[in-house]
């Protein structure tokens, strides 16, 4: 018999380190104003991520780019199927008309959260562009919604969950396959 907590390491700690640094060298070299840019990060680990992209832009250019949180909890079709958590308060803090966007995730399944993402952010004006990073794309989408920039692709079954720790929140850090429920997710 299996043991239903066991995980499995997709990405240990120093691996995900290395992702964040190419990321982030993508960004910057697909983002030619890091001053029109603004990192929004999606509640939970979205928001997260930002903070840590944060860091390696200004490590790696000087600059202090924006960052925001959006909750695309209302702004969902599926809110009857998927149920409602805790909200965290949306912060856009600047104007984000004419401004670059890029939309901050930890996995992207269905689709169906960036897209109530976008509708929410929608909500706040008309961007110049709107990009999206995740660092794992399981596949199984429901809608035409792919990711400018991307850690991993993972194929999944849809019975598998994938889940990011951080160090600041979870104290490990690395990219998991496994059984872990909502209740285990802070």
């Amino acid at each position: 018999m299996s043991n239903p907590n066991k995980r499995i390491v997709i990405l240990t700690e120093e691996e995900l380190r290395k992702t964040f640094s190419r990321l982030t060298f993508e960004i910057i070299e697909k983002i030619s104003d890091l001053n029109n840019l603004l990192l929004v990060g999606i509640p939970t680990r979205g928001v997260h991520l930002v903070e840590v992209l944060r860091k390696e832009m200004l490590a790696k250019t000087g600059f202090n780019v924006k960052k925001g949180i959006i909750d695309p909890t209302f702004y969902r079709d599926d809110q009857n199927r998927v149920g409602t958590r805790l909200i965290k308060a949306t912060d856009i803090p600047t104007s984000i008309e004419k401004k670059d966007i890029l939309l901050v995730d930890d996995v992207i399944y269905t689709g169906r959260t960036i897209r109530a993402a976008m509708d929410a952010l929608l909500s706040w004006g008309r961007p110049k562009s709107v990009m999206l990073l995740v660092m794992i794309d399981r596949g199984h989408r429901e809608l035409p919604i792919q990711p400018d920039f991307c850690g991993r692709k993972v194929p999944t079954s849809k019975k598998e969950t994938i889940y990011l720790c951080l160090k600041e929140v979870d104290g490990e850090e690395g990219i998991f396959l496994g059984n872990k429920t909502l209740e285990d997710t802070p």
